[in-house]
């Protein structure tokens, strides 16, 4: 029987050298990170700034969160940076669209991508995802970068201040720069939020 750690091993080397053929520029940093690839996904899709990720519409716990993603010294704001989200729904699962294949079934349809214009800006519109049936983990939306030259890597997940499993540990050393940890208020019926990421804050290796 092959162990399962050589398995996500082989899985992630595959991944790695797909990627590589189909994008000779990306290179994955600041270590493993399973699905990640998946940032490639958008395919011919024009991405912009802002977007509305599936079943904001008819959500209960609507959600916008923005911020401004800026350079590796904090204060610059960095263009052509794209951003992968993905959720569960309000059941906390990662349920597919009928048909999905590959990372769109693994991480369900509530999924979406972002890229910065010249002033850093991004937002995004969904809704607030649920705990995994019957676990003490936190509710969380997965981000993953990219950057024009082609370096990828996730960073601490969107968190938020009153979920009952956040731990104080995500809040030290956070991938991305700040803690991730969502501070809601709502306005026009909509939780509204706030995150601004540095790149290559805290990811290590990022060469």
């Amino acid at each position: 029987m092959i162990a399962r750690p050589f398995l996500l091993v082989l899985s992630l080397f595959l991944f790695s050298c797909v990627n590589s053929q189909e994008n000779p520029s990306a290179r994955l940093v600041g270590g493993p990170c399973e699905g990640c690839e998946a940032i490639f996904d958008y395919g011919q899709q024009k991405l912009n700034s802002i977007d509305t990720l599936p079943g904001f519409e008819s959500a209960v716990n609507k959600l916008k969160v923005s911020g401004t993603i800026y350079k590796s010294d904090g204060k610059t704001p960095a263009p052509n940076i794209i951003l992968y989200l993905y959720q569960t729904n309000a059941e906390g699962l990662y349920a597919p669209a009928k048909g999905a294949e590959g990372w769109a079934r693994r991480h369900g349809k509530i999924r979406g991508w972002l890229k910065t214009g010249a002033d850093g800006k991004y937002a995004f519109y969904t809704h607030i995802p649920g705990n995994y049936p019957g676990s003490e983990f936190a509710a969380h939306i997965h981000p993953t970068i990219l950057e024009p030259d082609g370096k990828y890597y996730y960073i601490q997940d969107y968190l938020f201040e009153n979920d009952p499993y956040v731990e104080q540990g995500l809040r030290e050393n956070p991938r991305g720069g700040t803690d991730g940890v969502l501070r809601l208020k709502k306005e026009n019926g909509i939780l509204v939020g706030k995150r601004d990421l540095i790149l290559s804050k805290n990811i290590s290796p990022y060469n």
